[in-house]
């Protein structure tokens, strides 16, 4: 089938366009390369250049008539939504519904949306947290991706467009830039790279950190790959349902580049420690229990083989 894939030249939709091509599918790939890259750009992928907010979103639509729409391109910082919640506001909404009409009008079959379980839930009572909980999102950015699942319901109620949301924990791995949700991965790695000593946000009352579910970005390609067929019109959450903190984090990353002779100094034993910043969450896991249920995925890294990899790839083969 034909999919396109916005954000297709960005960290994470770039490894999906790697999946589906490898897959056996036609690839259209729609980025702004405002934080994608393109050198990511898969060479099968046909692509253009264009924000989702782009009125040439329709040309593109006329041109290409995809079976399948993956969305990925978004403002993803959520400290940056905290900073500019209009900025945040336009793009991740104006560029949905522009998706949304268009899907609607060139016969769309199906709609995967990327939201987010790592902000979504706010400070959840139940951690891992499921789909079943009322989302109570503190940024700009989790009220955005909510308010993006809502249009989608309203599109399949109104118009018939099939879709499956994905709500991604806070994903890792080769390709990370350091503006997303998980971005702690590629500044921890860059900076330590750099010979420096990286900085811990916290709670007072939380000195090794808050905690987030750290997933392989290569579990989340079989996702997107199963959500192709499976999921209809479902919330899904796509974690490891293990809690880390940012110290724990920060340690098995250390001593994976520790390995291959980085950082060896005693002084990278004690980062340094920063307050946590607007925005962000004291805890965070995901439930995968549905995504074993009714996509047939769960991860197959655990966190010290998806850092290794992350390591190989970002330090050692640059």
């Amino acid at each position: 089938m034909k999919i396109l894939v916005t954000g297709g030249a960005g960290f994470i939709g770039s490894h999906v366009v790697d999946g589906y091509i490898e897959a056996g599918h036609e690839v259209v790939v729609v980025d702004n390369l405002f934080t994608g890259k393109p050198e990511n750009i898969n060479p099968k992928a046909r692509f253009y250049l264009a924000d989702v907010r782009d009125e040439v979103i329709a040309k593109i639509f006329e041109i290409e008539r995809p079976d399948v729409v993956n969305h990925h391109a978004a403002q993803m910082s959520v400290p940056d939504s905290v900073r500019n919640p209009e900025f945040d506001a336009d793009v991740n909404i104006m560029g949905i519904l522009n998706l949304l009409q268009n899907s609607v009008k060139y016969g769309v079959k199906k709609f995967i949306f990327i939201s987010t379980g790592g902000a979504i839930y706010g400070e959840a009572d139940t951690i891992p947290t499921d789909e079943q909980t009322e989302p109570k999102p503190l940024s700009p950015y989790a009220i955005t991706k909510f308010a993006s699942e809502n249009y989608l319901r309203f599109y399949q109620a109104e118009y018939g467009l099939n879709f499956t949301v994905l709500r991604y924990a806070n994903i890792y791995g080769p390709r990370q830039v350091p503006h997303a949700e998980a971005g702690v991965v590629a500044i921890f790695m860059s900076t330590l790279k750099k010979g420096q000593v990286p900085t811990i946000f916290h709670y007072p009352e939380e000195s090794d950190g808050m905690t987030r579910d750290y997933c392989f970005v290569y579990d989340v390609v079989r996702a997107n790959l199963l959500a192709l067929d499976r999921a209809n019109g479902e919330t899904v959450n796509i974690g490891t349902s293990v809690e880390t903190t940012t110290g724990e984090l920060y340690r098995q990353i250390l001593k994976e580049i520790r390995k291959h002779g980085y950082c060896k100094d005693s002084r990278f034993d004690n980062p340094n420690k920063g307050p946590a910043r607007p925005g962000d969450l004291r805890r965070s896991a995901l439930s995968n229990k549905k995504a074993k249920e009714i996509l047939g995925w769960e991860p197959r890294y655990s966190l010290e083989m998806g850092i290794a990899e992350t390591v190989k790839t970002e330090v050692l083969d640059r």
